[in-house]
This record gives C-alpha cells, sequence and structure tokens, in this order.
C-alpha cells in the first residue's frame, strides 16, 4: 500500500502554513512597535538633535570621502599623462 494520506498532507501543509503567518504576524507587530517607538523619539527635541547630527556628520564623512577619492583620481590621470 502506498503512503498517500491526503488528508494527514492537508493537516500538516495547513499547520505549517498557520506557523508562518504566526511569524508574519509577530514580525509586523514588532515592525509597528518599532516605527511608533522612532515617531515618539523624534517629538523630543534632544533625541531630534542628535539624529540630525548624526546624518550631518554621515553627510560630511561622505563628502570627505568623495572629495579624497576624487583628488586621488587627478592625481593619477596627471601621472598617466607624464
Amino acid at each position: 500500500m502506498s503512503d498517500f494520506h491526503p488528508f494527514k498532507d492537508m493537516k500538516e501543509s495547513a499547520k505549517m502554513q498557520h506557523e508562518i503567518d504566526k511569524a508574519q504576524f509577530e514580525a509586523v507587530k514588532a515592525e509597528s512597535k518599532a516605527n511608533w517607538e522612532e515617531a515618539k523619539a523624534l517629538g523630543r527635541t534632544d533625541t531630534r538633535k542628535a539624529m540630525m547630527r548624526q546624518a550631518h556628520d554621515e553627510a560630511i564623512a561622505e563628502a570627505a570621502a568623495r572629495k579624497a577619492e576624487g583628488e586621488a583620481r587627478i592625481q593619477a590621470a596627471k601621472a598617466n599623462r607624464k
């Protein structure tokens, strides 16, 4: 006799899908709470200023890196010209 048990297979499939749905629900719930907490934190002046300072510092660092790369390319182009 074969191992074909459609109702057992359906039950196992439904159980696995339930576990997936539950995990996804918990993930969405956690992401939603994180969004809420971040929005709440942005309402505080000191937190908002700290985040703005961090973004400012990252932008300055990125610009400095791009400038250094550009200057290195200029030097390499000048060296190849000679």
